[in-house]
């Protein structure tokens, strides 16, 4: 049986010998973590009737593509959670929150932008009728409230039907619920939203009393 001294003096010898022999080992400094390079792709995109290809990091919001690649600033940034519908854009016909949507997804799509619904020379139908109505107050959320309501009367002029149409087997019409339902992921903080439904039902060739307001 082994003493106390014994027990120590192994102890120790067994400490020396790992002490040499990391002494003796080469000494390899920490490399530092190299970073991943993001991926990236080609895209393709009709914006505006115009071809316009790029190379996106495939994390690139539809949103960011058109504000900080293509300098389309007036498709606005709100919520960024699809929440507010500034950033509303028409994609193929049908109206989207870029920023919801990834730009490598629109491979080959038409994006239509309030840029290129009109310009200052030759307003659309719809942007004229929101000056003549004061439906953009503040301005932050007209292209979206503009674009998604081009994109409403169209809905509604296909016969797309929504949550407050009574009867699917009728086409929907545009009535002043039919267009606020239809509208209601467009928020507008300064509370324009009679002014909206009045430049709507402009477009649309209705009267505000006909459309029940």
């Amino acid at each position: 049986m082994m003493t106390e001294v014994e027990m120590s003096r192994r102890g120790v010898l067994a400490a020396s010998a790992a002490t040499a022999a990391l002494a003796a080992a080469p000494h390899v400094e920490a490399q530092p973590a190299k970073a991943i390079p993001p991926a990236t792709m080609a895209v393709s995109l009709t914006i505006n009737g115009r071809r316009r290809d790029l190379k996106l990091d495939t994390r690139t919001t539809l949103l960011d593509a058109l504000r900080e690649h293509l300098k389309l600033t007036g498709t606005k940034k709100g919520c960024d959670h699809g929440q507010c519908g500034a950033c509303t854009v028409i994609v193929n016909g049908e109206r989207i929150n870029a920023c919801l949507s990834l730009a490598v997804q629109h491979q080959g799509d038409a994006v239509t932008t309030i840029e290129g619904l009109g310009s200052p020379d030759k307003l659309h139908p719809m942007q004229a009728a929101f000056v003549r109505h004061d439906g953009y107050q503040c301005g932050y959320c007209t292209p979206g409230q503009i674009c998604s309501a081009v994109a409403v009367l169209d809905e509604i002029k296909r016969g797309v039907p929504s949550h407050v149409q009574a009867d699917f087997s009728e086409r929907p019409q545009p009535t002043n619920i039919e267009m606020r339902e239809r509208m209601s992921g467009n928020i507008c903080r300064c509370g324009a939203y009679s002014n909206i439904a009045e430049a709507m039902a402009e477009v649309a060739g209705a009267t505000v009393k006909e459309i029940g307001a």
